[in-house]
């Protein structure tokens, strides 16, 4: 570790209060960091889960204060200077100054970029500039969207992703009428097996969602400036109320590619989260870090909140390299799906079915397991995790015996 007396007159800014952004700034003082630290966002909030937006907040069950991760004397009381409602607009690498949307400049002695993503937008062709398009990613973007969700109406979602399927479980729970179109031959084709789409098909067939796969938006028509209808891919076409798109996110990279970083598939570091400019580091959404001989990028809470605290070390003086454990989770109706690994690469799929209605799906390349989906299947998630983490890998034959208590999977 540094000696810390001699970082008091450092100064480090964190681009984007999201959760990477506010976990290292959290993690930087919990590590006894003396320097200022400055949390640049621009929305007018501090920063909030973003997860519950499209669940229990967009559903009236949690309130804006209880979003929050920390309240405002949090801040206070961490000396750390939280700037919201603010750009920035551009990065002057040789002078270390952020130059914000307000005319005014910000010194740096280590920037942190954590700038997040952004949703993926219909093409202007098919869209028209037409009100009654949303997508979900923000406090604002609930914000409109929930006066939509009223019982008898009429939704159009595009993409069958795990975004567009939550977008439609919520929009089912308040009494919409929903549509769900998938241009490729199921939904979650890119991110699941064959096997968890027919699970989530029947989950969503159940609450009365109309799920079309192989069929893309052809064009939304409006009346008065406003979506009313929509003509697919098949030739059919839908009357429509509103229109919500859940067709992917992409990293906000235009301000270190503007600044000449690297950017591929998001804002390349390295295994310290660290730009090729030793004084500008990067995490979270934006942030494209080698993993296992390649580089990925990872969209998840877990990913935000261990990376930032990895790059806070590496600020400490640390030299640990980030080892990203990818997890992810998902809530349609009364099923919490959880995820733990990545599965690209998977040539089988074993099938182990639980108690009620839990059961999990587990990734296999040849004798090594990749990945697990567990539907309400707590106990197979973090058996999973733990085996994952570890390197081991049990058989299918074990896997797939209900009577074996999965923890014994862990002392093999």
């Amino acid at each position: 570790m540094r000696d810390l007396a001699s970082t008091t007159d450092e100064k480090t800014v964190v681009v984007g209060a999201g959760q990477a952004g506010f976990s290292f700034c959290a993690k930087l003082r919990e590590l006894g960091y003396l320097g200022r630290i400055s949390l640049i966002g621009d929305e007018p909030h501090a920063p909030y889960q973003r997860p519950p937006l499209s669940k229990a907040y967009l559903l009236g069950d949690m309130s804006l204060d209880r979003l929050l991760l920390r309240p405002a004397e949090y801040y206070r009381d961490q000396n750390i200077d939280l700037i919201t409602g603010t750009q920035v607009e551009a990065i002057e690498r040789d002078q270390q100054i952020l130059s914000l949307g307000s005319g005014a400049s910000v010194s740096y002695d280590k920037l942190v970029l954590a700038t997040g993503s952004s949703p993926r937008k219909l093409p202007a062709s098919l869209s028209n500039d037409l009100d009654g398009i949303y997508y979900m990613r923000s406090v604002a973007d609930a914000d409109s969207i929930a006066p939509e969700f009223a019982p008898g109406r009429n939704a159009l979602v595009v993409g069958g992703g795990y975004i567009g399927l939550e977008a439609a479980a919520v929009a089912a729970k308040r009494g919409v009428k929903v549509t769900l179109i998938e241009a490729a031959d199921r939904i979650l084709q890119r991110v699941a097996c064959s096997q968890t789409s027919d699970y989530f098909r029947n989950l969503h067939g159940a609450h009365g969602v109309d799920i079309r796969e192989g069929t893309g938006l052809q064009a939304l028509h409006g009346q008065a400036g406003r979506v009313s209808s929509a003509t697919l891919s098949d030739g059919s076409s839908l009357d429509v109320d509103f229109v919500i798109a859940g067709i992917g996110i992409v990293p906000n990279v235009e301000l270190a590619r503007d600044a000449g970083l690297e950017c591929e598939n998001g804002i390349s570091v390295d295994a310290r989260c660290t730009t090729p400019d030793p004084a500008i580091m990067a995490v979270g959404d934006c942030a494209c870090f080698p993993y296992h001989g390649t580089t990925i990028r990872l969209e998840s809470v877990c990913n935000a909140i261990d990376q930032a605290q990895a790059a806070a070390a590496v600020v400490m003086g640390g030299d640990q390299p980030y080892a990203a454990m990818p997890w992810f989770w998902s809530d349609q109706y009364d099923t919490k799906l959880q995820i733990a690994g990545l599965s690209s690469g998977f040539d089988t799929i074993v099938v182990r079915t639980g108690e009620t209605e839990a059961c999990s799906h587990w990734y296999y390349h040849g004798d090594r397991l990749l990945a697990v989906d567990a539907m309400n299947d707590p106990r197979a998630y973090m058996v999973a995790k733990r085996l994952i983490q570890a390197g081991q890998s049990p058989s299918a034959q074990a896997v797939t015996d209900i009577n074996l208590d999965l923890k014994e999977l862990l002392k093999s």
